[in-house]
C-alpha cells in the first residue's frame, strides 16, 4: 500500500510542469511552441533567459529529491530510490501537460540527491566538465548518467547501480533525437562557456 501511495505522489510530484508554469505565469509564454518545443530547463533557458531557466530546474532537481525524501519522513515502507522512479516516469510523462514532458535529467539528478548527496555533487562536478568540453547539454547529460553508474559500481552501491542506470535509459532514450543531431553536427551549443 505505502508503495501506491507514495509512489502516486511522487508521480504527481514529478507531472508538475515547471517550465509550462514558469512560462505563462511569468512571461505569458507557453514553452511548448518554442525553441525545442520540451518542457525542461535546457528548453527554458534558451527560450527564456537564465533566471526562468534556473528557476525550472531548480523546481525539476526538488521534484525528484522531495518524492525521495517523503516515504523517508514517513516511515514508509518503501525504498525510496524506487518512489524516486514514479518522479522521474511523471517528469518524462505528466498527466497535468499531456503526457508530454521534459527529459528526465534534472528530476534523476533530484532523486540522487535524495539519497546521496555526495554523489550528486559528482554528478554536477561531471555535467560542467563535459559542458565545457563539448558544448552539448544533450551529450554532457547521457555523459553524467554513464559516469554516474560506473561510480556507484565502485562504491559497490548495487541498488544505486540498477535505479541510476533506469535513469539512465531513460535520459538516453529521451536525447535520441539529439544524439542523430550530434552526429549530423546540427545539435546547438552552448555559447556562454
Amino acid at each position: 500500500m505505502d508503495y501506491l501511495i507514495f509512489g502516486l505522489i511522487a508521480y504527481l510530484l514529478g507531472a508538475i510542469p515547471s517550465g509550462l508554469i514558469v512560462g505563462k505565469l511569468g512571461y505569458g509564454i507557453d514553452i511548448r511552441e518554442h525553441g525545442s518545443g520540451n518542457l525542461g530547463g535546457t528548453n527554458t533557458f534558451r527560450v527564456l533567459g537564465i533566471k526562468a531557466g534556473l528557476v525550472v530546474t531548480t523546481a525539476d532537481i526538488l521534484k525528484g529529491t522531495l518524492a525521495v525524501v517523503l516515504p523517508i519522513l514517513f516511515q514508509a515502507d518503501v525504498i525510496p530510490l524506487i518512489i524516486g522512479l514514479f518522479a522521474v516516469v511523471g517528469h518524462m510523462y505528466p498527466v497535468f501537460a499531456g503526457f508530454k514532458g521534459g527529459k528526465a535529467v534534472a528530476t534523476s539528478a533530484g532523486v540522487v540527491l535524495g539519497v546521496n548527496p555526495l554523489l550528486f555533487v559528482i554528478m554536477l562536478g561531471t555535467f560542467f566538465l563535459m559542458l565545457y568540453l563539448s558544448k552539448y547539454v544533450s551529450l554532457s547529460s547521457m555523459v553524467t548518467g554513464i559516469v554516474t553508474i560506473i561510480v556507484t559500481v565502485i562504491q559497490q552501491e548495487y541498488g544505486l547501480t540498477i535505479v541510476i542506470s533506469l535513469m539512465t535509459l531513460f535520459v538516453i532514450y529521451r536525447h535520441r533525437t539529439n544524439i542523430k543531431r550530434i552526429i549530423n553536427k546540427t545539435e546547438p551549443k552552448i555559447t556562454w562557456m
